[in-house]
This record gives structure tokens, sequence and C-alpha cells, in this order.
């Protein structure tokens, strides 16, 4: 039983991990908690349904499945088109809302301002879509039974490796391209780093698109293994904030363990207290983080 919820708790964490990437980066290099972020899954993962409608349209090789997945090729590609859609969501709300904001007004008026925005987001995906859930596809899937007597479906395989994948690809983005070292030199420093010459305005439009990319995986790998509903995003805030703050802010491989610390103890909860509680659970982690180490795991104590 507990090998059950280790595996659930690693492949939900996987998830929490997508959307607290770009949230920590967010807060790391703009300085306040953007909680609309969450909502960007929710766009992400209905923009997929628009895509892959229009691609299922065409048949041929891009319907049917693959393999022992629920999805086919046109979902991968609904997934490529939703990450870029969730971008261009991302840089307007950037650009008309919270970089106008952070001129004139304080950090706390742009938190409530996120407030607002993912209000917004959430109920025009209702008005779009409806209120009702929605499944990417009605196929049938088999459990995968692991050592242990440990299942898993294979959408939640593909759902790690893929996070495994893109964490990868952000590591060698990170390290040994010349915008993602740029970029953490404006996380330490902004001002520095526009005084070296570097396009701040530039660096922080690539984080919003990173961040907004990762919420649209996050948002369709959690459609895949669970439903589309206007709440998922609302349902991952707490464990987003969470998993950002747990890892410390702007740490890419913080949020990736912070998403799978918070994943496991939801999961792990459960053979504690009822089930009905486990939305409580990352809301403790992040009191126990801001008391104990409020800068984070990776992060570094303020001077």
């Amino acid at each position: 039983m507990i090998l059950q919820h280790i595996a659930d708790g690693i492949l939900s964490g996987a998830i929490v991990s997508l959307g607290a990437i770009g949230l920590s980066f967010t807060m790391k290099l703009l300085r306040f908690a953007n909680f609309s972020h969450s909502e960007l899954l929710t766009w992400g993962a209905y923009s997929a349904l628009v895509f892959l409608a229009f691609f299922l349209s065409f048949g041929g090789f891009l319907d049917g499945t693959i393999g022992p997945f629920s999805f086919g090729p046109a979902l991968l590609l609904a997934m490529l088109c939703s990450c870029a859609a969730t971008s261009v969501i991302a840089i307007l709300l950037h650009r008309f809302v919270f970089d106008r904001l952070s001129r004139a007004a304080g950090q706390m008026t742009m938190v409530f301002a996120s407030f607002g925005v993912a209000l917004i987001l959430r109920h025009l995906v209702q008005l779009i879509w409806g209120s009702d859930p929605i499944y990417y596809s009605n196929e049938l899937q088999f459990a995968v039974l692991l050592p242990g007597n440990v299942r898993v479906m294979p959408d939640q395989v593909f759902l790690l490796v893929l996070t495994m994948f893109v964490v990868a690809a952000l590591h060698l983005f990170m390290t040994r391209s010349r915008t993602g070292i740029a970029m953490r030199g404006v996380s330490e420093n902004p001002d520095l780093a526009r005084v070296s010459g570097i396009n701040v305005d530039r660096i922080i439009t690539c984080v919003w698109i990173i961040g907004a990319s990762g919420a649209a995986l996050g948002g369709v790998l959690y459609g895949t293994t669970v439903q589309l509903r206007p709440e998922l995003g609302f349902g991952l805030i707490l464990p987003l904030f969470a998993a950002a703050i747990l890892g410390g802010a702007g740490s890419l491989y913080g949020a990736v363990l912070g998403g799978l610390i918070v994943g496991l103890s939801e999961n792990l909860s459960v053979m504690i207290i009822p089930t009905t509680y486990k939305p409580a659970v990352p809301f403790l982690l992040i009191v126990a983080i801001l008391y104990f180490r409020p800068q984070g795991i990776f992060g570094e104590r303020s001077r």
C-alpha cells in the first residue's frame, strides 16, 4: 500500500514540478507572488483541447493512439501548440498588466492584481467551455503492474518521462546557453545585469515563455491522467506555491524537488488523515517552510 502511495505521489509531484518551475522563476525575477500562474495550467489544458480537435479533423496518421497510451500524435502536436498559445497569453498579461503595474505601483498591488487576473482567466474558461468535466480521449487503458504490486497507467509513465526530459532540457539551457546564463544574472541583480549590457526586458519575456510552457505541459498532462475542469489550476495553487517556496525562488532543481516533496506529502498523508484534509497539506508545508527556512532548500538567505 505504501509503495502505491509513493508512486502516486511521484506522479502527481511531477505535474506540480512543471507548474512550480515557472512560478519559481517569476517570483525570483519579478519579485512578486503571481497567483494567476496556476490559471495558465488551466488555459494550457483547454487550449490543447482546441488544437486536438483541429488536428483530429485531418484524420490519417494523426488519428488513433500510440501503443498503450490513450492519446496519439494529434495530442502531442496539440501539446506543443498549447505551449505557444499559453506563452502568448502570459506575454500579454506581462505587457498590459504586470509590467505597467511594476512601474507605477508596489508589489502588493501586483499581488492583488494577480488575484483579479486569476479570477478573469478562470471564469473565461468556464464561459467558453462550460463547467462540466472534459476528457481528451475515451480510450481505455490497462494498468501496468510494477514490482511491489504497484499499478500505474501508461499515460502516467509518459508524464514522468516527459517531466524528466523537460527538466534535463532546462538544465542544459540554464547552464550552456547565453540566454540561460543571462537569466541567472538578472535573477541575482537586475540593475547590474542591465548595466552590463543584458537586455533585461528580453530575459523577462523568456522567463514568462518558459513558465507558461511548463504550466501548459503540466495542465495537459494533468488532463490526460485525470480530467479537464475550470477549477484545475485553482486546485493546484497551494501545491505550486508550496513547491516553489520549499525549493527556493529561482531554483530549477528546488522547484522539481519541492514538487516531488509536495506530491509525496499529499499522497502519504491519506494513510494518517482522511482524504478530505489532503488539500491542507501544502498549506501546512508553506507554514513550516516559512518558519524554519524561509529561503527554501536551494535559496540563499537574504542579507
